[in-house]
């Protein structure tokens, strides 16, 4: 993946109804799910540990900031945003969701629509493959080259950027565009 030209920055909307951005991250590499402790409590593998600063660089580097994080509290996403942090400005405040382990699309909307209404930037960091449908889902038009490598997949420490012209009433099929997308491997 790599980014093609920079997000437009987005004010919060007073009333919701205004165009919102929603910040998809996945965490950062974990060490192997055949390890001997529970998937809740896998830790960020070595390379994680080096990817996961590398995406809160590039947020602050485009100039991507959110009102609100929603974070899975699953111990690697958790390391991964607390990894990325350092590197922005005004680090947002974060809400550990436990909904968001390991979620269905259906339910990471309906947590975003219960979170988002008065924001106008929301970050989600959680987990495929439930991440990358929704991020399928939502992003219905953007640049051609860039929506193929959305569909064709969502790395470990990767960003995906959804601008909702209907705010978050917009968080349906194809209801949003693609704005942005960013990998360590870029």
């Amino acid at each position: 993946m790599s980014p093609h030209p920079g997000p437009r920055p987005v004010s919060a909307p007073p009333d919701g109804a205004a165009e919102c951005r929603l910040l998809l991250v996945r965490h950062a590499k974990a060490v192997p799910k055949n390890q001997p402790i529970p998937d809740f409590d896998r830790p960020l593998s070595g390379r994680g540990e080096a990817d996961a600063p590398r995406t809160g660089r590039w947020l602050a580097d485009s100039g991507l900031t959110a009102d609100l994080v929603l974070c899975s509290p699953a111990r690697r996403t958790r390391q991964t945003w607390r990894l990325a942090v350092p590197a922005l400005e005004e680090p947002p405040p974060v809400v550990f969701d436990e909904r968001l382990y390991d979620a269905a699309p259906s339910l990471l909307v309906s947590v975003l629509a219960e979170r988002g209404p008065g924001l106008g930037r929301l970050v989600l960091v959680g987990h495929n493959p439930g991440i990358h449908q929704l991020a399928v889902a939502l992003c219905g038009s953007g640049p051609q080259d860039p929506l193929e490598r959305v569909r064709s997949g969502f790395p470990t420490s990767g960003v995906v950027v959804v601008d909702l012209p209907g705010g978050w009433g917009g968080l349906t099929p194809g209801g949003g565009t693609l704005a942005a997308l960013w990998s360590p491997a870029d």
